[in-house]
C-alpha cells in the first residue's frame, strides 16, 4: 500500500512531465493578456505576432494569461527570463510586439 506522500509524489512527476510537453521548462516564457478586456484592446492580434515570430523558437514557451486588473494598462505582456526578474510590458500593440521579440531575439544571441 502506498503513502500519501508516494502517491503526491507520482502526482508531482506526473505534473511536471504535462508541463514539459508543453514546453513550460524553457528559458524565455511569454505570458499575454487574454482577459475580455485585453481581447477587446487587441490582445489576440499582439499574441498572433509572438505566435507567428517565436514559432520556431525552441527557447520560447508562448501562452495567454488571464486578468490583471489593470484595464487601463492594456494589453499587457510578461516575459520571464530563467533566472531574472520579468519584465512587463504596457499598451502592447503589434508594433511594440515586433519590438519586444526583436529585443528577446538580441538577448538570445
Amino acid at each position: 500500500m502506498s503513502s500519501p506522500t508516494d502517491a503526491l509524489k507520482i502526482k508531482v512527476e506526473k505534473s511536471k512531465q504535462e508541463l514539459e510537453k508543453t514546453g513550460y521548462f524553457k528559458p524565455v516564457k511569454i505570458f499575454v493578456g487574454s482577459a475580455t478586456c485585453e481581447n477587446a484592446a487587441g490582445a489576440q492580434k499582439v499574441y498572433e505576432v509572438f505566435s507567428d515570430a517565436l514559432k520556431n523558437g525552441s527557447d520560447f514557451f508562448l501562452t495567454k494569461k488571464g486578468c490583471a486588473g489593470r484595464c487601463n494598462l492594456e494589453p499587457t505582456v510578461e516575459v520571464y527570463f530563467e533566472g531574472k526578474k520579468p519584465e512587463n510590458y504596457v499598451h502592447v500593440n503589434e508594433e511594440k510586439a515586433r519590438e519586444i521579440i526583436d529585443g528577446l531575439k538580441k538577448v538570445k544571441k
